[in-house]
């Protein structure tokens, strides 16, 4: 079966610290971070403003947005995401299961969540089984 896959990426500044952390990541810290959300989907519009498409970019922006600005983009993480200890693992299954519900439009689904806390360190989330 064909297959496309879709990412967009975003990026957002954010502070957070890791209480649990037996190192430096124990005190409050911040990041530019950067995410991609990854879809799949099976079947491609075929007539109208969207033909050709599996989902317009825009509208996979126009999801991310609100989640960015409401929660993400120049916040405490542990506050905004009620995290105790928000490593980039846990904040990248928060956003998956966040934004889920958003893109579950068969044939259209959230693959993957990837986050990058820092330029050479990254976590990629899916519920996927292997």
């Amino acid at each position: 079966m064909a297959t496309w896959q879709l990412e967009k990426s975003f990026t957002f500044e954010a502070a957070h610290h890791l209480p649990l952390h037996d190192g430096k990541c124990r005190r409050p810290h911040g990041h530019s971070w950067k995410g991609r959300v990854i879809i799949r989907g099976t079947k491609i519009e075929t007539v109208g403003a969207k033909s050709g498409m599996l989902m317009d970019f825009f509208d996979i922006k126009q999801i991310l947005t609100p989640l960015v600005d409401g929660y993400l983009d120049h916040y405490d993480l542990n506050e905004s995401l009620s995290l105790e200890n928000p490593t980039s693992e846990e904040v990248a299954r928060w956003i998956y299961r966040t934004l889920y519900p958003k893109f579950d439009r068969s044939p259209i689904y959230l693959h993957a969540v990837v986050i990058e806390e820092t330029c050479t360190s990254a976590c990629t989330y899916t519920e996927e089984e292997l």
